[in-house]
């Protein structure tokens, strides 16, 4: 199986330096209305692709659902892809803790920090990589604790076949109203099923829609209500999706080779996929929509650019900037 092409995509943003446009970044994207019914789409958004880690809420409520009794901070972890700070590492520890175990446990890779001060602090103690603080291991403290929590095998629990991982994928299934049309191994080890852009989207407007809301399924509410109250656990304080989530009073979850999935709390959703892999246009991308839309003012976009993107340097002066590109040019 494959993503969809090139010709299949649209442009969705430039990288405009000095005047002259110097990248082009193809993707896909799908705004949902709360009924789910399309209400901006760009590129081909029905041929799966990896979400990669925008599924991590629904496999926390996967791992809430088995046993794993996560609060609060430690449900957006679980729910996040974080920078391994030490106070990241000390939640992720803490679910551990909670199934009476500790990170031998873990099966994602060993790394250093990508939060600066902890790297800092941590080479100046003479430690090395940790597997506490690689961006999964919130997901993975979760996913043992539900095996633990039933008694399954801790050292199988990424087995496609293992019980929790069948839980899992029936759980994004349901989340999402498509059935998996292929399971692959992400970046940490887990099982990666593949979906649509439109399935993805779906799942999505589920938690928005889940915000606070004591009518909505309890689980996703919660998980959805914990991404809101504790953003700095998703990625990282003053990170670019941390900002984002805060500025929309969304759900927002990026993941590896350019995705990005937001649920808000009417409902709506915007999934967004950039074929090169490149995060850099993403945040550009979903505000635009989003303004396209009516969903955000122009001053909100403005700032959520200002907060969220780096401009284009040249030297110690700003020659351009991340735009959008001819397919959203055309709704302008």
């Amino acid at each position: 199986m494959q993503t969809f092409h090139a010709q299949d995509a649209a442009e969705l943003a430039v990288v405009r330096r000095s005047g002259f446009v110097e990248s082009r970044h193809l993707g896909s994207a799908v705004l949902l209305n709360a009924d789910g019914s399309p209400r901006i789409s760009y590129g081909d958004i029905d041929t799966p692709i990896f979400p990669r880690s925008a599924l991590k809420p629904f496999q926390t409520i996967a791992s809430m659902n088995a046993g794993a009794e996560l609060q609060g901070a430690q449900i957006a972890l679980a729910s996040g892809s974080h920078t391994g700070s030490f106070e990241h590492m000390k939640v992720a520890q803490s679910i551990l803790s909670e199934a009476e175990l500790d990170d031998s446990a873990l099966q994602c890779p060993s790394v250093l920090p990508s939060d600066q001060p902890s790297l800092n602090a941590l080479i100046q103690a003479g430690k090395g990589a940790q597997r506490l603080a690689f961006n999964c291991s919130g997901k993975h403290s979760a996913f043992l604790w539900a095996c633990v929590k039933n008694g399954w095998d801790v050292d199988r629990y990424l087995d496609p076949e293992h019980p929790l991982q069948q839980r899992v994928i029936e759980t994004i299934r349901q989340c999402t109203q498509e059935d998996i049309s292929m399971v692959g191994v992400d970046g940490c080890g887990a099982p990666l099923p593949a979906l649509s852009l439109r399935a993805l989207a779906r799942g999505y407007s589920l938690l928005g829609a889940g915000i606070e809301n004591i009518h909505a399924d309890a689980r996703v509410a919660t998980v959805a209500t914990a991404m809101v109250d504790y953003p700095e656990y998703l990625q990282g304080v003053d990170t670019p999706y941390t900002r984002l989530s805060g500025l929309l009073d969304a759900v927002v979850k990026g993941g590896a080779e350019g995705v990005l999935a937001i649920g808000l709390r009417d409902g709506s959703s915007l999934c967004i996929k950039i074929l090169d892999g490149s995060h850099r246009a993403l945040v550009v991308i979903a505000l635009s929509i989003l303004e396209q839309a009516g969903l955000i003012t122009a001053q909100q976009r403005a700032q959520g650019i200002e907060q969220c993107t780096s401009p284009i340097m040249g030297a110690d002066t700003v020659v351009g900037a991340v735009e959008p590109g001819a397919a959203l040019q055309q709704e302008v």
